[in-house]
């Protein structure tokens, strides 16, 4: 039976860790124009922000003007990396030969860099990268392995693996809210808003359905159905998502009945748009897109 269990956890954490490893990715940025339901894709402005073989994904934005993504060098360990559209300029927050850094984002109180790292042991667990570039500290020791996180009053709500898969929010020390079990990598804070949100797992013929969980009142809630194929999905504001499928961009405000489309990005080179994190103060939509 512990054999059993043994070899489910590590099936877990390679499915997990499959969508860290991929190689081949790029970001890309996209000028926009408006707010909420005004908002439009200028699409004929898109263009690469990395261009390399390796992997450089998982864009958050941490201010007004930068941007922190998990990013690969040539021998495949990740680092976090700071671009500042103001300058111009790429920097690198962490650079560790013994572990791997990924879907880094600002903290509530704005004073760290979060991550999840694999560390030499194998474990991933959420660790703070002062903004200051001092040294890191480890968040929750007793909590891994950790997938996917985001964040309410400074504390996480984190998708971790296992049998089954949970979605927890770490209220205090041994006192976690189980929020769910079947669910996909995708969770987000509703912004101006005390819930956690999350896409399902998708059952055989439909998509997964975007939910929510209000940490403060305990109410749940379904949105809808997410675009089938995608795991990802990002709010812009209180009331408005965007979701992609293949090269094109969808948004849908939380109660309307349909997704609308933005636009496709037309590229020779890049296909597949799946991250995205978009800056109202910059009018931009940076994304994902793996390399053909």
């Amino acid at each position: 039976m512990k054999k059993n269990l043994y070899f489910t956890l590590i099936y877990f954490l390679i499915s997990c860790l499959s969508g860290f490893a991929q190689s081949g990715t790029d970001l890309w940025v996209i000028n926009t124009s408006g707010k909420g339901s005004s908002l439009k894709l200028l699409t004929e402005t898109a263009h690469t922000l990395t261009d390399r073989p390796e992997y450089d994904n998982q864009p958050s934005f941490i201010n007004e003007y930068q941007l922190v993504f998990s990013a690969a060098d040539e021998n495949g360990n990740h680092d976090i990396i700071v671009y500042n559209f103001e300058s111009d300029k790429f920097t690198n927050l962490s650079k560790t030969s013994d572990r791997s850094e990924f879907s880094p984002s600002i903290t509530d109180c704005g004073m760290y860099i979060a991550a999840v790292v694999m560390e030499t042991d194998k474990k991933q667990r959420i660790w703070l990268y002062p903004t200051s570039f001092e040294p890191a500290e480890l968040l929750y020791d007793d909590i891994e392995p950790v997938g996917y996180y985001d964040w309410y009053d400074n504390k996480a709500a984190m998708f971790v693996l296992g049998n089954p898969n949970k979605l927890i929010y770490a209220r205090g020390r041994n006192d976690l809210i189980e929020i769910d079990t079947a669910i996909s990598r995708s969770v987000k804070k509703r912004p101006k808003t005390s819930e956690i949100t999350y896409l399902s797992e998708p059952t055989e013929g439909q998509a997964g359905v975007i939910k929510s969980y209000d940490i403060e009142n305990g109410n749940r809630d379904a949105y809808f159905e997410g675009i089938s194929g995608s795991q990802d999905f990002i709010w812009l504001d209180k009331n408005y998502l965007l979701m992609a499928k293949e090269n094109e961009i969808f948004i849908r405000k939380y109660k309307s009945p349909e997704w609308k489309s933005l636009g496709v990005v037309n590229s020779t080179t890049h296909e597949n748009i799946t991250r995205m994190a978009y800056s109202e103060d910059l009018d931009v939509l940076v994304v994902t897109m793996n390399r053909k």
